[in-house]
């Protein structure tokens, strides 16, 4: 065989090798990544679109993280309320009591006392915090950010003060000493108790609202990862039969060109043979 003929075999020898390499790198690429789109030179496309779906997987993820959150700052909240109805149940049975005629003004300052027990209690309740912040003293809204937009909780207060029961300086507004009094004391338990029982109820629909949303994120984001993994995800067993196949033929190139590169040793000296010895000696020199 010619010089020519062995140099054209080598050359399609070192183009088979690059094209196996290149074959063994994607195959090596899909299976480290799990992706059969590990960058946009597997198709710009899909790639981009593949991106995107990426993406919405991870605001969706986010969002529902958002809001599991926000219903756990809820729930605070809502048992620091309820513990409220229940204390303003209580103030509303310890009125009645002192309402009753048999009651001496011993009896009523007794029960006196016990209403200012409670009061505090109420304001115990009011100065629950969540991550640092104060959850019923009036100052918060819980603003809850979604894929979709915004929702905002309102929290009102919930303290003493908020509800009636105590004034600016934190004075108890329910007087039983005085048993003309404990009628507009019960006004005043009656109308904390409806403004509670609204904010636990409010606190409760939003709850119920995060619980719903939480779940349809769930849902969604379960959905676009199922979309994900049939565009992109990497099927491991071909790949791996596709990586074996390029290694074989990788094995076969190097073998092909090591036995061009014999031929062409072979070929090189015989055509130096006919020549005196310096001019072999600059034959092989430009050779090397």
């Amino acid at each position: 065989m010619s010089i020519t003929g062995i140099m054209n075999g080598l050359n399609s020898s070192l183009n088979s090798l690059n094209k196996v390499h290149g074959a063994q790198s994607s195959s090596i690429q899909k299976i480290a990544t799990g992706s059969s789109h590990p960058s946009a030179s597997y198709g710009p496309s899909d790639y981009a679109i593949i991106q995107r779906t990426y993406s919405n997987i991870g605001a969706v993820s986010q969002s529902n993280s958002n809001s599991q959150t926000a219903n756990s700052m809820l729930s605070t909240a809502a048992g620091a309320v309820n513990e409220t109805v229940s204390n303003l149940t209580s103030l509303r049975s310890t009125l009645l009591e002192a309402a009753n005629g048999t009651n001496a003004n011993t009896d009523r300052a007794a029960l006196q006392k016990s209403v200012e027990q409670t009061i505090a209690s109420i304001d115990d309740n009011a100065s629950v915090t969540y991550n640092g912040k104060r959850l019923l003293d009036g100052t918060q809204s819980l603003t809850v950010a979604g894929e979709n937009g915004y929702n905002t909780v309102n929290l009102g207060n919930m303290t003493s003060y908020g509800l009636g029961l105590t004034d600016s300086e934190g004075k108890s507004t329910i007087d039983l000493t005085d048993a003309s009094s404990i009628s507009d004391a019960l006004d005043k338990v009656d109308s904390a108790l409806n403004a509670a029982t609204d904010q636990a109820t409010s606190i409760g629909a939003a709850q119920q609202g995060l619980t719903y949303q939480s779940s349809n994120y769930t849902t969604t984001q379960e959905n676009l990862e199922a979309t994900a993994t049939t565009m992109d995800g990497t099927d491991i067993a071909k790949e791996s039969v596709n990586l074996a196949s390029a290694n074989t033929q990788e094995q076969m190139a190097l073998f092909a060109i090591k036995q061009g590169l014999q031929s062409l040793s072979q070929q090189t000296v015989g055509a130096l043979g006919g020549l005196n010895n310096h001019s072999r000696g600059a034959a092989a020199s430009m050779l090397m």
